[in-house]
């Protein structure tokens, strides 16, 4: 049990602020129904955090922390691009979009999740404790408890402001979190 309190509380606390909040905001004003987008998060959660429970102590032994750490910030570079793109309310059709809320929400979300810190948290929960079920639904636990509430309430938080505003200040946010990346490879352990 100790293992799935501490993947609960793990996660929900690196989820907050976190750029999958930022895209569950992003998801709730593109779509009117909720539950799909809760259940593909569900779904996305359970399978990136599985994938890295079931790898958590190859990749901490094997991927060098600086190599992590750049793909880490190429990743946060490459999301705040892709945020700039208009999608199907701004100007062009968007192929994600057009498969619904739920696949939409699925794939947009494990793409999200890859590299994140929720996901390395992920990765060293495994490592640490032997209970590979029990950090798989901890950490999923954890993400929906943070990000719930913002689908819940992001509709009305989104009615307030401008998509374009959003999507620029999540698009800095995104090149911030990149350069602070960059600038911990470079600090001495």
């Amino acid at each position: 049990m100790d293992a799935l309190f501490a993947s609960v509380i793990s996660v929900f606390i690196a989820e907050i602020g976190d750029k999958t909040q930022l895209l569950s905001l992003f998801l709730v004003s593109r779509f009117s129904h909720r539950t799909p987008i809760i259940l593909g998060i569900l779904v996305a959660t359970l399978l990136n955090h599985g994938l890295s429970a079931l790898l958590g102590a190859w990749v901490a032994q094997w991927i060098p922390e600086t190599v992590l750490l750049w793909l880490v910030a190429i990743s946060f570079v490459a999301i705040a691009l892709w945020l700039l793109i208009p999608d199907k309310d701004d100007a062009e059709d968007s192929q994600l979009l057009g498969l619904g809320a739920f696949m939409a929400t699925t794939v947009m979300f494990f793409i999200a999740e890859v590299g994140d810190k929720t996901q390395i948290a992920t990765v060293v929960l495994a490592a640490r404790y032997d209970e590979t079920f029990w950090v798989i639904v901890g950490t999923t636990v954890g993400m929906l408890a943070a990000n719930v509430p913002v689908i819940l309430a992001g509709k009305w938080l989104m009615d307030k402001v401008p998509l374009a505003t959003a999507r620029i200040s999540a698009s800095i946010l995104f090149m911030v979190l990149a350069l602070v990346t960059v600038w911990a490879v470079y600090q001495p352990v």
